[in-house]
């Protein structure tokens, strides 16, 4: 095991750099931006600060260089005569640098927001995975659901 990794909560002096985590990665996919990288940062930024409370973000750092991300989105659902609070979880943004991976990192990043799930009491936690890291996810316990269904919306305008 590598001791200088650690995998914790971003700092809020730090999402400045998770920004630019998210804005390699789009570049790194040849998705086109649709806002230039100093507004892009700036906004990601506030709203990172804005949502906090229901997004939470955990950075992979080695020594002190963050080189991976990943976000807890917590969702509340509707109480139940069970259990009168209840919420799940959506792992979202799983990024580490192309320079760092295939060494088991991503797994390590994955196990912590897990861990983290279940420090909040989760029901359960999802992923929307690319092809290529079903597999990863299937070794840290995703399994498909026949009773976990989706739809693709029409937008008639942009959120929000």
């Amino acid at each position: 095991m590598d001791n200088n990794i650690t995998i914790r909560a971003a700092a809020p002096h730090e999402l400045n750099v998770v920004a630019e985590l998210r804005w390699q990665w789009i570049l790194e996919n040849q998705e086109v931006p649709v806002t230039d990288h100093e507004e892009f940062v700036q906004h990601f930024v506030e709203w990172a600060r804005e949502n906090a409370s229901s997004h939470r973000c955990m950075v992979l750092v080695r020594d002190e260089a963050i080189i991976g991300m990943a976000w807890l989105a917590v969702l509340r659902r509707v109480p139940s005569p069970r259990a009168l609070e209840r919420a799940s979880g959506d792992l979202q943004c799983v990024y580490v640098i192309p320079g760092e991976r295939d060494g088991g990192l991503g797994g390590r990043l994955i196990d912590a927001v897990l861990a983290r799930a279940g420090e909040l009491g989760l029901e359960r936690v999802t992923v929307h995975s690319s092809p290529r890291a079903i597999p990863a996810y299937s070794r840290h316990g995703f399994e498909s659901s026949s009773s976990l269904l989706h739809a693709h919306v029409a937008r008639t305008t942009s959120y929000p």
